[in-house]
């Protein structure tokens, strides 16, 4: 069987984010859970790129995909940006969003599975309002069942990755990815990046489960507490896995030269 229903029970910690505790009561009883047989992974650097080992294949990452696939329309505009902000400046804004958005992560992950993550650094307390209000506008009512919260998936012998969640939202399957930002951004900002990281976690998902997944759905928080979200849904999702594809297949004729 690859899933069998069940029901999130709560068991109540004394650590508690600032997320409200009757709201988070509430979600819990919502939310069914999803089982399905994931599999484990260990994550590795080669030659600079991510790889993950991962069903007894070594499976080049997402984003190393998309950072080898990059157009020079792309790096061009990342090379003035380090240029105008100079190189220090790039790298502290860089790893600040990483750093903030990995906890941004934990605490939304652990309000999905009833296990509550608390920062209390100046970072946390930031990163614990932007996951506050993701749950607001994105989980609660909107999530009716959990699939996977970070589960591993792979396509066999091409590429692999880690989601964020899948499940059902909005009535579809759905997969989704949170992410934070510095500033707003625009649907069209995200044609090449987020667009094809969701199509790309979709495929995979259906290599390995043989279950479409007809959506994606980006939610971005920003450090200003803006929520946005930008949806993929049927046919463009379509296109979206497509032009994932083509992609891969750039990729791997860029390394076999």
């Amino acid at each position: 069987m690859l899933w069998k229903n069940d029901v999130y029970f709560i068991n109540h910690s004394n650590n508690f984010s600032n997320i409200n505790r009757n709201r988070y009561k509430q979600t819990q009883l919502m939310i069914k859970k999803i089982e399905f047989d994931y599999p484990t992974s260990t994550r590795g650097m080669v030659n600079g790129e991510r790889i993950y080992d991962i069903n007894q294949e070594k499976l080049p990452s997402v984003t190393t995909i998309l950072q080898a696939t990059q157009s020079p329309e792309k790096l061009k505009i990342l090379d003035d940006w380090k240029k105008r902000v100079g190189a220090i400046q790039a790298d502290q804004i860089r790893d600040e969003a990483a750093a903030r958005g990995s906890v941004m992560h934990r605490i939304v992950e652990g309000y999905i599975k009833d296990e509550r993550h608390l920062d209390l650094t100046v970072m946390g307390t930031l990163a614990h309002k932007m996951a506050d209000k993701l749950c607001k506008r994105a989980i609660d009512e909107r999530l009716t069942e959990s699939w996977g919260v970070e589960p591993f998936l792979a396509y066999k012998g091409l590429f692999a990755g880690q989601t964020d969640l899948i499940g059902i939202h909005d009535g579809k399957l759905t997969m989704c990815d949170h992410k934070n930002s510095n500033k707003p951004k625009r649907k069209e900002w995200l044609h090449d990046s987020y667009r094809l990281q969701l199509a790309a976690y979709a495929l995979a998902f259906e290599d390995m489960f043989g279950i479409a997944v007809p959506r994606g759905i980006n939610f971005i928080v920003t450090k200003d507490l803006l929520y946005q979200e930008f949806e993929w849904n049927g046919q463009e999702f379509r296109q979206a896995k497509y032009d994932w594809l083509k992609k891969v297949d750039e990729y791997y004729k860029k390394v076999s030269k």
